[in-house]
């Protein structure tokens, strides 16, 4: 397996993994706090990794006080604030809203790339994307692009596009990473970093605002974003940003909404109707497209 195939694989893997995160945050709606919830998860991915990273990590200590400033940055934009204020901000929108507003990440780290790396937007690629948000829009708006006209906009649709923001800029700095740190220290420091910035306000939130309610619901919850859709994703898609670009992994991200309409079908019993099924075939199709697209 050519180191192409295996990004693409990477990213779709964390990409439905995030997917499976999405529906099981649907469900838990208003169980857990937001700040609760985005601590136990990066705590938990924390204690999962530990034993498999303590020992590099101890030994990188010199690489680790080297890089400090840019972890710190990575840690906050990417685990301190990405993932809390998407809990903050599903509190005050709506589901279409909150995927409507997921189509900028892709288009932020694209940008992001021209300005920072000077990366060139070839017409295939622009093509390619321009197919996928029409694939997403068709989804979302199940195939009345005039209902966008209609959607009201509250404080958690800003909220989500901050988060947008900064977790393009997490996907940046991936980038970045100093070749001396290995994959999994990497991810050690940051994950750790990130549960040190948000202890403080976990401790505000569970002393003056509202506590974690420690039962099955909550164990089966954090366990799977901790677990799941923490230590694996973002391990799979900081290796996919390192095998095919940031460019590439970030397009894949737009197959959320596909993968989580499957996921609801199946597990929600939620039907799937012929607009989906066209969105899923544009969307696959601009994926072809982008990805066949020549650098």
């Amino acid at each position: 397996m050519n180191n192409q195939t295996k990004g693409v694989l990477f990213a779709l893997t964390a990409t439905l993994l995030w997917s499976v995160n999405m529906v099981i945050a649907s469900g838990i709606k208003g169980h857990i706090p937001p700040v609760g919830l985005a601590f136990w998860r990066w705590t938990i991915a924390c204690i999962v990794l530990m034993p498999f990273a303590i020992r590099s990590t101890i030994r990188n200590l010199a690489v680790i006080k080297k890089n400090i400033r840019y972890l710190i940055a990575t840690a906050i934009l990417g685990i301190t604030i990405f993932n809390t204020l998407i809990y903050f901000a599903g509190r005050t929108t709506t589901a279409v809203n909150l995927s409507l507003i997921a189509i900028s990440i892709p288009i932020f780290i694209v940008a992001i790339s021209r300005i920072a790396f000077k990366e060139k937007i070839s017409v295939h690629k622009m093509i390619g994307i321009v197919t996928i948000i029409t694939g997403v829009l068709v989804l979302i708006t199940k195939g009345s692009l005039q209902s966008l006209l209609h959607i009201n906009f509250t404080r958690g649709d800003l909220l989500m596009l901050v988060a947008c923001f900064f977790f393009a800029s997490y996907t940046i700095l991936v980038r970045l990473k100093p070749e001396e740190l290995p994959a999994k220290v990497f991810l050690f420091s940051v994950f750790t970093l990130g549960v040190l910035f948000l202890f403080p306000f976990y401790l505000w939130e569970h002393l003056f605002y509202n506590k974690v309610v420690l039962d099955s619901t909550t164990f089966f919850a954090t366990t799977y974003v901790g677990i799941f859709a923490s230590l694996v994703s973002y391990y799979l898609w900081n290796e996919s940003i390192r095998l095919i670009g940031t460019n590439n992994t970030a397009l894949i991200y737009y197959l959320i909404p596909v993968f989580s309409g499957i996921i609801a079908y199946l597990f929600l019993n939620q039907k799937i109707v012929l607009t989906q099924f066209i969105s899923m075939g544009i969307i696959v199709s601009g994926l072809v497209i982008t990805n066949r697209a020549k650098s």
